[in-house]
């Protein structure tokens, strides 16, 4: 967890320091300062409004003791274990199987889950996945993901701004004209994989934290499974905010083949399910 926390603090001040030099890039003393700006600016909205966005682009709803007892008991039992307080609980009406979490710290944490999620997955599976949510709650990756998430947005609108000011030398075009294609096809690339690194450490780690919660690593494992074939049957359209919330959830909401799943923010379910039974002593 040190070396993931080290890691993820130098990638993020990594993902900023390029939000400024593309800035610096495009518009010289000016621009460098309103990249610092709207570096900041980006962390901030994510430090208060991640949640917002998150349960908005799902469309979620909360849920009560009264409405869901059962989702209400496991996530009680689970928050009671950790020794943590109870997060929030929404529904989202989305049939793809899937569950989030966000928040800024674990007392003004939400952890939601799809209503297909719900309709698949028996109840030591379910408990799996609410445990993996929770552990993203108290190893504080929602917070550090969903600032991941607005930098590398960030970087992709400053990079789009290139092809619209001019770039080195008044006298040499050409030189701008290459220093534009750069940033604009490389600034996005290199912030994907900055939000990439993050987010696939986080998953693995959120895995073992919640099948060390439940003490059942294969119900965890199942669910992947389900979830995984979950969400190739039913794809969600990468639109508007769902693709800035799509790093929380605990498998890529997208359809993605060849080489656009080398970029997923999410790790290969295979080789999830295979860390998890070998945390269960089975071996392949």
């Amino acid at each position: 967890m040190h070396h993931n926390g080290l890691r993820t603090a130098v990638l993020l001040v990594g993902l900023s320091a390029l939000i400024v030099a593309v800035g610096g890039a495009i518009g010289g003393g000016g621009g460098l300062r309103i990249a610092l700006v709207l570096a900041l600016a980006l962390n901030a909205v994510a430090y208060f409004f991640s949640d917002r966005i998150a349960l908005t682009a799902m469309r979620a709803r909360p849920v009560s003791e009264v409405t869901n007892p059962a989702l209400y008991r496991i996530v009680r039992e689970l928050s009671t274990a950790a020794r943590h307080p109870m997060p929030r609980l929404y529904i989202s009406p989305t049939m793809q199987p899937n569950a989030f979490a966000t928040g800024r710290n674990p007392r003004r944490a939400a952890v939601c889950c799809t209503y297909g999620l719900l309709e698949i997955l028996d109840e030591s599976e379910l408990r799996g996945v609410l445990a993996h949510e929770l552990s993203h709650v108290y190893n504080r990756d929602i917070l550090i993901s969903s600032i991941a998430g607005a930098l590398a947005t960030g970087i992709t609108y400053l990079s789009h701004l290139a092809w619209l000011l001019p770039i080195g030398g008044d006298d040499d075009d050409d030189q701008g004209f290459i220093s534009a294609l750069l940033f604009t096809v490389l600034g996005p690339v290199a912030a994907m994989v900055i939000q990439m690194a993050i987010s696939r450490a986080r998953e693995y780690q959120a895995d073992a934290s919640g099948a060390r919660l439940t003490g059942d690593p294969l119900a965890l494992a199942r669910a992947l499974r389900k979830i995984d074939m979950g969400t190739h049957a039913l794809p969600l359209a990468p639109e508007g905010k769902l693709v800035t919330a799509s790093h929380l959830m605990i498998a890529n909401p997208f359809r993605g083949y060849g080489f656009v799943r080398l970029f997923s923010t999410h790790p290969p379910t295979a080789e999830r399910v295979r860390r998890l039974e070998a945390m269960a002593g089975y071996r392949r």
